[in-house]
């Protein structure tokens, strides 16, 4: 689960989350001249995807550490053996953000390193079984064609927009852990964290 690059601006919750997703496509390799729609309806499609799993347990190992600022990561998950990195100051930091920015109902207390354990949890899942074909499906794009037979291709990104999605819906959040780490991405950049907007939920 990385930190995801945000404008320079403080309304980052105007964006929603399929609006996110869609930066998280455009700033994938491979989709820098697509068209935005095309974009649009791939994130739509892994949102959806992700959001419709159901609830997969994460059987890795589970470390806790610091370094995760350094490296933009809130967690990773490694095969050799099993194992799911979790950065305990880049969790810190989203909780301090959460409060400041008054995203508390969205994020509740503790939810941020259960979104990011559920993030890699699924990215497991899709790695290993017939998931992540079924993801092809849903997305629609055709790599290969030999008459009649249509092979499904790889979407770069779109396994990260339904791990977000996943996250977001089996951790109960108001909103994608991809708005989190966006507003992440502008601490790191000096952006400050702006009072709490009041009207922010009501708004999105």
């Amino acid at each position: 689960m990385t930190v995801t690059n945000a404008p320079v601006r403080a309304d980052l919750a105007a964006i929603d989350d399929i609006g996110w997703a869609v930066r998280l496509l455009v700033a994938t390799p491979t989709h820098e001249h697509r068209d935005p729609q095309l974009l649009r309806r791939w994130a739509r499609a892994a949102d959806d995807f992700g959001a419709a799993l159901a609830p997969v347990a994460c059987e890795a190992r589970i470390v806790e550490r610091d370094g995760g600022l350094e490296l933009g990561l809130f967690a990773r998950y490694t095969s050799r053996p099993p194992t799911v990195e979790l950065y305990t100051d880049t969790i810190d930091l989203a909780e301090r953000v959460v409060d400041a920015r008054g995203w508390r109902d969205w994020y509740p207390t503790g939810s941020v390193r259960a979104a990011a354990l559920a993030h890699e949890a699924v990215h497991v899942h899709l790695h290993h079984g017939p998931a992540k074909a079924a993801l092809k499906r849903a997305l629609g794009h055709t790599a290969l064609r030999l008459g009649r037979l249509l092979g499904p291709g790889h979407v770069a990104g779109a396994e990260e927009v339904a791990a977000h999605a996943y996250a977001r819906t089996v951790c109960g959040l108001g909103r994608s852990p991809l708005l989190l780490t966006a507003a992440l991405a502008a601490e790191a950049e000096g952006t400050p964290t702006p009072p709490p907007a009041r009207d922010a939920r009501r708004e999105n």
